[in-house]
């Protein structure tokens, strides 16, 4: 893990030391504010892992990496004025600091601004962008089927992992795939990696779910029951509908038509059915089932098995992290 904290350092220095505070202000200004917040920087540090994994050179990755973040960030700016969400990482969201059209447009050009960096690849530049392309038009369907989801009545357990696979785990799984293929590996290998991604980004999404409900809110960044005030139907949410009496089911689903006056209240009233119904446990259990999905299928790459090591310890960490 030392050398992905390595990584994470030689990102946040990348990113210092690029100019994002151009004219006009208002355009720009929420962009560096953006990137400057911090943040995990999962995804560049996946494209230099598996750049690194595969024999290659990590400066070959590093400006795809960096387009991979700016991406990332561009599509939280989007979806925190879709869920409302007033912090990010615990600070003020840019459509609250600003508004709304400005983190529009800010996030517009962050979009491209990521192809920009992302272009700037050495090595099978065509198969990155195509990879790319696909992945950010998957991460689009990805989000409408979450906003989707809001007014649909019967949603059931598979399209909500379908949903968090194209929203957030195909992200993931890009970011080692256009490493990989900077370090010109094969695309039998690539394919793997990205495999690898896969599974972990669904464990790591229906962590986030689980923190969203069960963590602290000050380790964790975001006001916990965000996902409750929203309506959204998570695997907590659906895992609790699928074993509840039927009063608690209707109970449940009239507290995910409405947005009270007393948020506080919805949310205690949410968490008594989610701990009576165990979905704490069964949330668990299937994390665990693509966080082992994702340990397999890393073990079957060519790599050397020292280099797999800081990936595994990385799924690892995603797993049973508390923010």
């Amino acid at each position: 893990m030392d050398k992905l904290e390595g990584y994470k350092h030689k990102i946040n220095n990348f990113l210092a030391e690029e100019d994002f505070q151009r004219k006009p202000v208002n355009l720009y200004d929420p962009i560096d504010y953006t990137l400057k917040l911090g943040g995990k920087r999962l995804r560049p540090i996946l494209a230099l892992a598996a750049c690194d994994l595969f024999g290659g050179n990590i400066d070959d990755a590093m400006k795809p990496a960096i387009g991979l973040e700016i991406f990332h960030n561009f599509t939280l700016l989007h979806d925190d004025i879709m869920d409302d969400a007033p912090q990010r990482r615990g600070k003020a969201t840019v459509y609250k600091k600003w508004n709304s059209n400005i983190a529009i447009l800010s996030g517009d050009t962050m979009f491209a601004l990521a192809y920009k960096y992302v272009g700037m690849a050495g090595k099978n530049l065509s198969k990155i962008l195509e990879t790319f392309t696909q992945t950010a038009i998957e991460v689009c369907e990805g989000q409408q089927y979450d906003m989707d989801f809001e007014s649909w009545e019967d949603v059931c357990i598979n399209e909500y992992l379908e949903m968090i696979r194209l929203k957030t785990a195909v992200l993931l799984g890009a970011s080692l795939k256009i490493g990989a293929l900077a370090a010109d590996a094969p695309e039998d290998q690539a394919k793997l990696i990205y495999n690898f991604g896969l599974n972990a980004g669904l464990a790591f999404q229906l962590k986030d779910d689980w923190l969203d409900a069960f963590g602290n809110e000050a380790k964790f960044g975001k006001s916990i029951g965000g996902d409750i005030l929203a309506n959204k139907k998570t695997y907590l949410y659906l895992k609790c509908l699928e074993n509840a009496s039927p009063s608690d089911r209707k109970k449940l689903t009239e507290l995910f038509s409405t947005k009270p006056v007393n948020q506080q209240l919805k949310i205690e009233q949410v968490l008594d059915l989610y701990n009576k119904y165990k979905v704490n446990e069964a949330s668990t259990k299937e994390m665990e089932y693509y966080f082992n999905l994702a340990l397999e299928t890393i073990k079957n790459t060519s790599a050397s098995e020292n280099k797999k090591t800081d990936l595994i310890g990385f799924a690892e960490w995603l797993y049973k992290r508390d923010h």
